[in-house]
């Protein structure tokens, strides 16, 4: 089997992490972090593209591999809703990385430096399994507020990949399994995925508390806390996201630190880490009824999945729903890489970009999901 070599871009907020892959064997990784004053001088996230495009310019001439590059993939912004897997990288898609994002992150840059580095060389630029894969079902969208409905928003690329690789070390097929991904890190988010497609999520704001997420929130009592002090939106957001879950508990985002509480003796910082993994596992229970109880896999991955103590809250309030595999931590180049080499060997699909598809929202999701339900209500020949 001919082999590839597939360099792969990962855009943090503050950093660059840079791979390259010959197929499956790490060939080479850097991970460069940018100062406060380095960033500075950009307003936005797409006006640091020359800094680093710099960047990855350097890796690419410090190995002299450059053309020897069989693809390159990066990771997947924030755009439209799309399917899982990989979409080719065209000039459409720069543009919406660009100039029309449907919110802010690092993660924008991703296909746009796949793009830049691949182009010249006459390679594929790939985005795979970005923050927006949306394969939802029709009745995973509606909420009982007419004017909100519920998003796909998630660690994706992670979650498939570790679905994948548990069907895999199992002796089966992605394909052909009923999973529930429980990513944990400072959000954790769950996924159900039905036989290769990742049905519904939990939210990391719908679901438990975390690290830094505050989790689900009964709505009333929130909103007057909020009338109360007088928050408004973003400083809600502020402290529900980035300053929740265990930073409001405990004043800290850092598992171990907790740990070493609970070990010292700490009764609070005992209760709020077991209510954490209490909370985690009536997640997985909520997502198992959408699976109809039919479970073949739960894999907890992220880096709590590492917490041993963590783990012997969890897993035996969960195992009976069905086998619970650990694969701790995140490894989101090698995802990325994974992912493009499936694609390469004719394995997955390489999605295509549409004009269409650009102007898709999440309304327009809800309409096809509405005309997929009616579909389904409708006896055979009925309809067209």
């Amino acid at each position: 089997m001919e082999e590839r070599l597939i360099l792969a871009i990962n855009p943090g907020s503050t950093s660059m992490k840079l791979g390259v892959y010959r197929d499956t064997e790490l060939v080479a990784k850097k991970q460069v972090d940018y100062t406060a004053e380095q960033l500075a001088p950009y307003k936005t996230v797409s006006g640091q593209l020359g800094l680093r495009a710099g960047t990855v310019g350097e890796f690419l001439d410090s190995l002299g591999l450059r053309e020897k590059l069989s693809a390159v993939v990066g990771r997947g912004g924030v755009i439209v809703p799309v399917e899982s897997g990989a979409y080719k990288v065209n000039e459409l898609m720069v543009d919406r990385l660009l100039h029309r994002p449907l919110g802010q992150h690092a993660s924008n840059l991703g296909g746009v430096l796949a793009y830049q580095a691949a182009k010249p060389l006459g390679i594929p630029a790939l985005v795979y399994d970005g923050v927006t894969v949306s394969e939802f079902g029709p009745l995973a969208f509606l909420t009982g507020y007419r004017e909100v409905i519920r998003l796909s928003r998630c660690h994706a690329l992670n979650m498939r990949a570790m679905a994948i690789r548990a069907a895999r070390e199992a002796g089966s097929s992605y394909r052909e399994l009923n999973q529930i991904v429980v990513h944990m890190g400072g959000g954790i988010t769950l996924s159900a995925h039905r036989k290769g497609r990742m049905v519904d999520i939990l939210l990391d704001s719908e679901g438990p508390f975390s690290p830094e997420r505050a989790g689900r929130v009964p709505v009333t009592p929130l909103l007057r806390h909020a009338a109360a002090q007088d928050l408004g939106p973003g400083e809600l957001i502020r402290r529900t996201r980035g300053q929740g879950g265990l930073v409001s508990l405990l004043g800290t985002n850092d598992a171990r630190e907790v740990e070493k509480q609970i070990q010292a003796g700490d009764v609070k910082a005992r209760l709020v880490y077991e209510t954490m993994a209490y909370q985690t596992a009536k997640g997985v229970g909520e997502l198992a009824t959408v699976l109809e109880g039919k479970v073949d896999q739960i894999v907890l991955t992220g880096a709590i999945a590492r917490s041993q103590r963590f783990l012997a809250w969890l897993i035996p309030r969960i195992s009976f729903l069905g086998k619970v595999v650990v694969l701790p931590g995140e490894d989101e180049l090698e995802a990325l890489s994974q992912g493009a080499l499936r694609t390469l060997r004719g394995e997955e699909p390489i999605h295509q970009y549409t004009p269409e598809l650009d102007r898709r929202g999440e309304r327009e999701l809800l309409e096809l999901a509405m005309e997929e339900y009616e579909r389904d209500l409708s006896p055979p020949g009925q309809m067209e």
